[in-house]
């Protein structure tokens, strides 16, 4: 594996070196370099350094401009205005460190070289409880930071949190106790997940109706859930089955998301039940929780109720029993002591953000994480309808996630089928499954996390726009090309003559690299979503006015052949990084 410059960081090295000759007194001085429309870089630095060593910066732009060799990398420099530097580069410089991105397996990416291990905490279904579109977000927003940060070098830890513990098993063990036969399944055969969560909800119903209606029970199920809390043998296996049952149908629901979700992965709130006692004594013995009115508490100036009180974060009520809070701070405990994490990730909708900045305070405070290890809460919007309100079905109930992917899948049919010359029946339905879960990821990847965004499938499946959909084109298109090449092969040659949108693609494919880094520091995938699409609107321009088969000189197809190649790859690789499929043919 061989990590290639950037050209932008090289040419960035040239003038800073210039620079640091020009003006000894600057120390190590940043050129603020930058893409362009009037060269290929340009650099704005100067300014300010002139004006800090009180000279004129057209003069010293000019003697930096005098110390920068040009011919191998640089094609030429011009002083602009009142000193900005207008660098372009030569021909020779973009194909050959292409070339070099082209002969590395990760495309010259650089590993990042303060890697360390991250628990990223995404996709929390509920035991017993639909999916439904709020869970989309937290699943494919945490499945591309998981596979991002791997490809930087970061050791990742999946943790999904899901809901398995609490009152209400209370009410669905003790119905299951005395109906036992309503999880039993229809044959030996391999359960559906539809058929496990009509199970699920058809016992969830029954039970809060009578929960609702009958007193007696009502009291056998509160005394349910002191035997589950205690861990009596029996009440734990019959919660057992609902969380097999569950996870029967989670599964489905993330293998339909084209996600891959391990069993020791799925580390719910009950696997924290044995250390909630000892993290209510640290946080008491420490002083940082303190009793009020008969429950722990912790108390923050800062965070204040609608009635301008504190509002403090209950870790333990009253009555004994656990807040989240308490499991939230025992797994923190966990990921930082036995993990060795130097990272949380929280991939958690923005309306609980209020709880997660009271809990990492908490754990600051406690000094469970420190300047060595942070947590952060990638907070995410909500899902709106084309009415720009939060997503719903006509009967206003919450939309099944099973029913939206499904109908993206059946959209995306249309699309592929309309389109599609050689495809198989066969072939359709699958790349249908491709273009239709790929949509759907992106529309929600290529919107910031923190904003809101509308689900509208027939926006999502478009073939023009900023879609997967335009992006797995641009991919199938180029496969197409290398297919017709015949006896041309992709070879790079670095004496060729680039045209205009040869040299704006290559510049584009050359910024991968930085990208990836930026998207992975920031825990921001839509930037990469955004570099993407950028990557295929290049690519089509360069298409629509570059001959490539029919190029002037056979030099000239192999090279044009070999940007497709790379331009390929890039996207590929992007793509995966989102978790979205690029099939060969569509």
């Amino acid at each position: 594996m061989a990590s290639v410059p950037s050209l932008a960081s090289s040419v960035e090295q040239r003038v800073a070196d210039a620079l640091a000759s020009a003006l000894p007194e600057a120390g190590a001085a940043d050129p603020l370099l930058r893409r362009s429309d009037r060269a290929d870089f340009q650099a704005n630095g100067i300014l300010a350094l002139a004006k800090k060593a009180k000279a004129d910066p057209r003069e010293l732009a000019t003697t930096v401009v005098e110390g920068i060799p040009t011919g191998d990398l640089i094609r030429e420099i011009e002083v602009s205005g009142p000193g900005f530097l207008n660098i372009t580069i030569t021909d020779r410089a973009i194909v050959e460190t292409l070339a070099a991105r082209a002969a590395d397996d990760r495309l010259g990416v650089p590993l990042s070289p303060s890697a360390g291990t991250t628990v990223i905490d995404y996709a929390q279904p509920n035991v017993a409880k639909e999916m439904h579109v709020g869970h989309l977000r937290s699943a494919v927003i945490g499945a591309a930071m998981v596979e991002i940060l791997e490809f930087t070098g970061e050791t990742v830890v999946r943790r999904h949190h899901i809901g398995d513990w609490g009152t209400q098993f209370g009410m669905l063990i003790q119905y299951l106790l005395e109906h036992p036969h309503e999880l039993d399944h229809k044959s030996e055969e391999e359960v559906s997940g539809e058929e496990a969560m009509s199970n699920l909800n058809r016992l969830y119903k029954a039970s809060r109706a009578l929960f609702d209606s009958d007193e007696e029970f009502k009291t056998r199920a509160r005394a349910r859930v002191v035997d589950l809390q205690a861990g009596e043998p029996e009440t734990l296996a019959l919660w057992q089955r609902f969380v097999d049952e569950s996870k029967i149908y989670f599964y489905s629901v993330f293998n339909k998301l084209d996600m891959d979700i391990q069993d020791p992965d799925v580390v719910g709130e009950s696997g924290y039940n044995d250390m909630l006692v000892e993290t209510c004594e640290l946080l008491e013995q420490s002083g940082v929780a303190v009793r009020s009115n008969g429950a722990l508490c912790v108390f923050f100036d800062e965070y204040k109720g609608p009635d301008g009180n504190p509002t403090p974060l209950i870790v333990r009520k009253s009555d004994g029993g656990f807040g989240y809070a308490a499991t939230d701070l025992s797994a923190i405990r966990d990921r930082v002591g036995n993990l060795k994490a130097d990272t949380l990730i929280y991939v958690v909708d923005a309306r609980q953000s209020l709880h997660f900045k009271m809990v990492f305070e908490t754990a600051r405070r406690a000094g469970w994480l420190n300047d060595e290890v942070k947590a952060v809460q990638l907070a995410f919007g909500t899902v709106l309808g084309k009415d720009g309100k939060p997503f719903k079905t006509r009967e206003g109930e919450t939309v099944r996630l099973v029913d939206l992917l499904d109908e993206a899948i059946d959209r995306a049919a249309t699309v592929v089928r309309e389109k599609a010359q050689d495809l198989s029946e066969a072939e359709i339905g699958e790349r249908a499954v491709q273009v239709g879960i790929g949509a759907v990821k992106y529309a929600d990847l290529s919107t910031s996390a923190a904003r809101d965004y509308k689900f509208d499938l027939d926006q999502m499946v478009s073939l023009t726009g900023d879609t997967s959909v335009y992006l797995q084109y641009a991919y199938a298109r180029i496969q197409s090309i290398l297919r017709k090449a015949g006896e041309a092969k992709p070879a790079a040659h670095a004496e060729v003559a680039l045209a205009p949108s040869e040299r704006a693609l290559g510049l584009h494919l050359d910024q991968f690299g930085e990208l990836v880094a930026e998207a992975a520091a920031e825990y921001a995938p839509h930037k990469l979503a955004a570099y993407l699409y950028q990557l295929a609107s290049f690519y089509t321009t360069f298409y629509s006015e570059c001959p490539v088969l029919k190029a002037e000189t056979p030099e000239q197809v192999e090279n044009r052949l070999f940007l497709c190649e790379l331009t390929a790859r890039t996207l590929s690789k992007g793509m995966s990084l989102l978790g979205i499929r690029t099939p060969e043919k569509l």
